[in-house]
């Protein structure tokens, strides 16, 4: 799914554009993967997990993938040619859960509280709320995360459940992860 370039002012007054990812944007990606899942223990992955696991062709066919899709979206943040943030947007496709969408987000620990989050959320919810029958978004966020709940609620989302010990830290730490969920106003 593509997304129409578009530009904003972050709160320090630099211009900031969100776009969907492209093919050339890949190694920015796995750089902004690395660079996100070491500055926080509220992602999936670690840094190392990300050498493990990515290639700058995988990574180009995911963009490929997505862009390609009606059903998904990679929404990136720039903030002076460099990747701030990207979230994504996953429409369910299946007939009993077709009424909800999911979404992601991570953001470059420099860029944290600029509105970068504010700005790709606010748009991802615009586009599920634009979808035909779909009425919900979902996301999840891990326990001890304050600044990302502070967002979810701030937006409107709430807490509908939580899936107990999710998350297991390298030094044994179990974490909660919390399920919220935002009602859609259909237009």
């Amino acid at each position: 799914m593509k997304f129409q370039d578009k530009a904003f002012t972050l709160k320090d007054g630099r211009e900031a554009l969100l776009r969907t990812t492209e093919e050339t944007d890949a190694e920015a990606m796995l750089d902004y993967l690395r660079v996100t899942a070491g500055e926080t223990d509220f992602l999936s992955r670690y840094p190392e997990e990300c050498d493990e696991r990515y290639s700058l062709e995988g990574e180009k066919a995911i963009i490929n993938r997505i862009n390609a899709s009606e059903n998904e979206l990679m929404l990136a943040c720039f903030v002076n040619g460099e990747l701030a943030g990207v979230c994504n947007l996953m429409f369910n496709t299946f007939i009993k859960t077709r009424h909800a969408a999911k979404v992601a987000i991570a953001v470059v620990k420099k860029y944290w509280g600029q509105g970068i989050g504010t700005a790709m959320m606010r748009e991802l919810i615009e586009l599920a709320e634009k979808r035909d029958g779909v009425i919900q978004i979902e996301l999840e966020f891990v326990e001890g995360n304050a600044r990302a709940r502070a967002l979810y609620e701030k937006l409107g989302f709430r807490i509908t459940g939580f899936h107990g010990n999710a998350t297991m830290l390298k030094d044994g730490t179990l974490l909660n992860n919390y399920l919220m969920t935002k009602d859609l106003k259909k237009r």
